[in-house]
Formats: C-alpha cells, sequence, structure tokens
C-alpha cells in the first residue's frame, strides 16, 4: 500500500470525487430538511403515530418493488446520467410538497409526493451507490467510503437542525420544502459536471436470471448477507427517527427546534466517529467491531426510549450516530468491494433494498408498536430486538467474525449461476462458506 494512498484525505486528490461529494452533501442535507418537515406536518395534522407509519411504508414500497429494476438500470445505461434524471424528478417532488403544505391539500396528496420522491431513491441509487468505485481507485476506496459516510453526516447533522430551526422561525413547513427544492437543484448541477463513471462496460442480454443475478450473488456470499441482514433487522427494530416528532413534543417538550437537535445529534455522533475512522489505522477485526457496533446500538436505543431528559436523549442519539458510523463504513465497504464492477448496481439495488427496508419499513414498525406498547414500550423492546439480532447473526453466519481489515478486500470474480464466489476477507484467510466455489479473484488467469 503506497504512502499516499493511506493518507486521510487521499479520495479528496480526485475532481470527481468533489463533485461526487458535493452532489451527495446537497442531497442529503435536503432529504434531512424534508424528513424532520414532513414528519412534524403529519404528526401536527393527525396527531396519529400509524399516520407517522405510513409515511414509512410510501416510502418503502416503490424502493422494493423497483429497486431490481434501478440494479439493471445502473448496469445498463450511464450512471451520471440517470443519477441527473432522477434529481430532477426528486426536484419536482419537492416543489409539489411545498405547494401540497401552503394549500392544505389533502394527506393523501403528500403521501402521493412522497411515493414519488421514493421512485427517484428506487431508480437512482442503484446508479449513485455503483458510481463511486468508478471514479477513485480501489486502492482509496475504503477512504473514499469513510469520507463519504462522513459527508452524509455532516449532512445529517446540519440538515436536521437546519430544517427544525426554520420551522420554527417562520412557522411555515412551504419554506422548508423550498430550501430541499434549492438543495436538489445543487445537486444535480455539481452530478452534472462530475466526469468519468459513465457507460458501464456489459454486453449482457436482459434476462431474468440477469436481472436476479444481484441476488444470487449477495445469497452466495454469507459475509454480505450477513453484513446487509444485521443492518436490516438492527435498524428496523432499533431505529426511533419515525417516532422523534412524540418525543419531541409529547415526552421532551421541546418542540421542533428540539426535533431537529435531537435528529441532528445523531449524525454529530457519527461525524465524530469519523476522525478517528479516517485519521487511525484502519480496523485489523472489521467484522467483529460490526457485530459489537450494533450490540450498542440497540442498547443506546434502549437508554434513549427510557430516558424523560432532553440532554440524556440527545447523549443517547449521539452515541447511536457514532456507533451506526462503523457499521455503515464495514458493510457499504464490503458490499462494493466484493462486488465485480459489472455487477455492482444490481448488487447496490439488492443493498438499497435492505437500506430502504431497515429505514423507512423500520417507520412503519415504530408507528404500529408504538400504536400498541406507546412510544416508550416500542423503542426498549427495539432494542432489545436488536441485541438478539447480532447474536443471531454471529451463530447463523460466523464467518463474518473472520473479516480483518478492509484494506485487503478486493472484487470478487463471478459467473452466475454456478457456484458461489469464493470471498477474500480481509485477514487474507478465505471464506469458509465457499471454499469450494469455482470464482476466482478478479484479474486471475
Amino acid at each position: 500500500m503506497s504512502e499516499s494512498s493511506s493518507h486521510p484525505y487521499a479520495v479528496w486528490r480526485f475532481t470527481s470525487y468533489r463533485f461526487y461529494a458535493i452532489s451527495w452533501f446537497a442531497m442529503t442535507f435536503g432529504a434531512m430538511m424534508e424528513g424532520v418537515a414532513i414528519r412534524l406536518v403529519v404528526y401536527r395534522w393527525t396527531g396519529d403515530y400509524l399516520a407517522l407509519g405510513w409515511i414509512g411504508l410510501v416510502r418503502a414500497l416503490p424502493v422494493l418493488l423497483l429497486a431490481i429494476a434501478g440494479g439493471q438500470i445502473a448496469d445498463r445505461w450511464d450512471r451520471r446520467g440517470v443519477m441527473v434524471a432522477m434529481l430532477a424528478l426528486s426536484l419536482w417532488t419537492s416543489l409539489g410538497l411545498a405547494a401540497a403544505v401552503a394549500w392544505q391539500m389533502p394527506l393523501g396528496a403528500i403521501y402521493v409526493l412522497l411515493a414519488l420522491g421514493a421512485i427517484s431513491q428506487a431508480l437512482g441509487g442503484p446508479s449513485r451507490a455503483a458510481l463511486l468505485p468508478q471514479i477513485v481507485p480501489a486502492e482509496v476506496f475504503p477512504n473514499a467510503v469513510t469520507w463519504n459516510t462522513t459527508v452524509f453526516q455532516v449532512a445529517a447533522m446540519t440538515g436536521p437542525a437546519a430544517g427544525g430551526y426554520l420551522l420554527g422561525w417562520t412557522g411555515n413547513a412551504a419554506d422548508c420544502f423550498l430550501a430541499v427544492a434549492l438543495c436538489r437543484l445543487v445537486a444535480l448541477a455539481a452530478m452534472a459536471a462530475l466526469r468519468g463513471g459513465g457507460q458501464p462496460a456489459r454486453d449482457e442480454d436482459i434476462s431474468w436470471q440477469s436481472v436476479v443475478a444481484g441476488v444470487r450473488f449477495v445469497c452466495h456470499n454469507k459475509v454480505i448477507l450477513a453484513a446487509i441482514t444485521l443492518d436490516l433487522f438492527a435498524v428496523l427494530l432499533a431505529g426511533v427517527t419515525y417516532l422523534l416528532p412524540v418525543f419531541a413534543e409529547d415526552i421532551l417538550g421541546v418542540g421542533a427546534q428540539g426535533l431537529g437537535l435531537l435528529q441532528s445529534a445523531e449524525a454529530v455522533g457519527a461525524v465524530t466517529m469519523a476522525v478517528p475512522l479516517a485519521h487511525l489505522p484502519p480496523m485489523r477485526h472489521a467484522g467483529r467491531a460490526l457485530l459489537w457496533a450494533v450490540a450498542g446500538f440497540g442498547a443506546a436505543t434502549i437508554v434513549f426510549g427510557l430516558s424523560r431528559n432532553f440532554l440524556l436523549s440527545l447523549g443517547m442519539m449521539f452515541l447511536m450516530g457514532a456507533l451506526d458510523n462503523i457499521s455503515v463504513v464495514v458493510r457499504h465497504t464490503l458490499v462494493q468491494m466484493l462486488t465485480p464492477d459489472a455487477m455492482r448496481g444490481r448488487v447496490s439495488a439488492v443493498n438499497n433494498i435492505f437500506i430502504v427496508a431497515s429505514n423507512d419499513l423500520g417507520g412503519l414498525e415504530s408507528g404500529v408498536t408504538a400504536h400498541f406498547l406507546g412510544p416508550t414500550g416500542s423503542a426498549v423492546a427495539g432494542g432489545l430486538g436488536a441485541i438478539a439480532v447480532v447474536l443471531a447473526v454471529a451463530r447463523r453466519w460466523p464467518e463474518i467474525l473472520s473479516v480483518g481489515s478492509l484494506q485487503e478486500v478486493r472484487p470478487l470474480a463471478w459467473v452466475d449461476p454456478p457456484d458461489p464466489p469464493r470471498a477474500e476477507l480481509g485477514d487474507g484467510k478465505p471464506d469458509p462458506a465457499s471454499a469450494d466455489a469455482s470464482a476466482r479473484p478478479a484479474g486471475s488467469p
């Protein structure tokens, strides 16, 4: 490994990544502002926990139905061009939300517009994820993932606070949605200015086998399957984001600005954790770190649910963000670096399904369990569930415990549908679950 590739700021030397990061920041900042505004608007309009849960369902369904198609698009069309088109669609949906709130349209109109935004995420998300390995060299990709996560968390830290402040200052959610539209315009311009990462090199005809190849790859690679399954069920059960308006308004009594601070605290923790992740030597036992991070996330969720003190609640959100950042870096690096470039779109689509299922269906789960158990019972039960998932994953897929340094992970050659690939783990040992596979490391004769 060269000295330049191990430099903590190595990826920022690439112009294409700088444009990518600007676009990613603006996208995330706008999405976080929108999330705070829409959940507060719906809860204030209805006072119903389930109405918050329906937001998660409306956002999840398009992704669950269209993400595989988005993966096919990412592996066949210009990934940058796909992102420009999808950002244009999301820009129009944010303008529509501003109009719907200003004119006090029925709640159904809000849900329809949120579904359109989710369609843009479903079709564009795989292209965005698969674009990153195309614009940075493999030796700095773990550094790119760390900084990409940092960019996300900085936006996630400032976006909710800005949204909460704007809502508290103007008292008008329409202004917040107009600010979201401006963010998406910036994201679109930065993505359009990016160079590189164009048409993927694929000559494979469209077939059912090619469509489900990403699913097959994930199912046969137990390291990837364990990592994304862990993320799915941990966040599905322990996520409290959709209930934050309830805690802010009814339990802690801190209002819109306090709501923004609660959601921002999670991102502050993630950014704080990103500093040692970027500057210290790579984790030597990334798999074990992933398991401990998710278990800690569940424990912090339990304390948050029981807390009646605003500062303690802020501290638990901070801790959840710090631990979640470890999980994101490990999972995303494994998914992208174990996957051959020709399949990154389809595998990213599968990963996107897991992410959306955990975040947005987790919102539905939070709304339903809060309806029956109350918000405190929902958070405590979810935290206990996350800890149980860690134990189950470690038992079901012990291969995750063998993952060592992420810098040693390289793509796998994969021919569908024969045997599962032979995964080279970070400690240089083969994945014991796929030791009899016929796949070879990329580039081997």
